[in-house]
């Protein structure tokens, strides 16, 4: 059976389990998505169906975006994604829900990091910095030697430093499954996913489970 739905973070809170534990858990409004293509090798060279959420106004959609959703019954939707899978007996317009996942489910949850904007070093990779004493003065943050001397004189492609720091994609693996609430569409992940609140997340099956 397909696990895959397309989500907005609400936030974080916490609830009990069977035990009496506290267990923060992240709340996502999953769902419903649609089904708005399935991707066949014969046709398309790989195994893949393409799913949609939330709803929107068409105007806010392109001609190319509605031309595309009218082939099926879907809404209009802001959001399409495809999941990768090896074979499914889904179809264009088959309406998706929390229904599909159960509680201690482990899944992989992708979304997209909080932007920090431009970070030094320090912040942004956890360097140590220069010497706090020994007469230093203004070193003490600093990235410090990112290169050799005259051989080969330069600096190699991909050294750590300054930059803009989060705004990725970021992956979170083998997360729990803790709540399941079908009439609101709510999902609730184990610990912390990445993004900020009303930002998009994709809740898949775990990969590595």
């Amino acid at each position: 059976m397909f696990k895959g739905l397309l989500g907005k973070k609400i936030g974080m809170t916490q609830i009990f389990d069977e035990d009496g534990v506290v267990v923060p858990i992240t709340l996502i409004e999953a769902g419903p998505c649609y089904v708005t293509q399935v991707r066949n090798p014969e046709k398309d060279g790989y195994s893949a169906i393409q799913v949609g959420f939330s709803e929107t106004k068409p105007k806010h959609l392109t001609g190319g975006q509605l031309g595309h959703l009218k082939r099926t019954d879907a809404p209009p939707l802001r959001y399409l994604r495809e999941f990768r899978v090896k074979d499914t007996e889904l179809k264009a317009g088959d309406k998706l829900t929390v229904e599909a996942f159960e509680i201690g489910d482990a899944v992989d949850v992708v979304g997209t990091s909080k932007g920090k904007g431009f970070a030094g070093a320090v912040k942004r990779h956890g360097f140590s910095g220069g010497p706090k004493t020994h007469g230093q003065s203004d070193r003490q943050r600093a990235v410090g030697s990112i290169g050799a001397t005259s051989t080969p004189g330069r600096v190699f492609k991909g050294m750590r430093g300054p930059g803009r720091m989060g705004n990725e994609r970021v992956s979170v693996q083998n997360l729990k499954v803790a709540l399941v609430d079908t009439e609101r569409n709510l999902i609730g992940i184990r610990g912390g996913v990445p993004g900020s609140k009303g930002g998009l997340v994709i809740i898949k099956e775990a990969r590595k489970n």
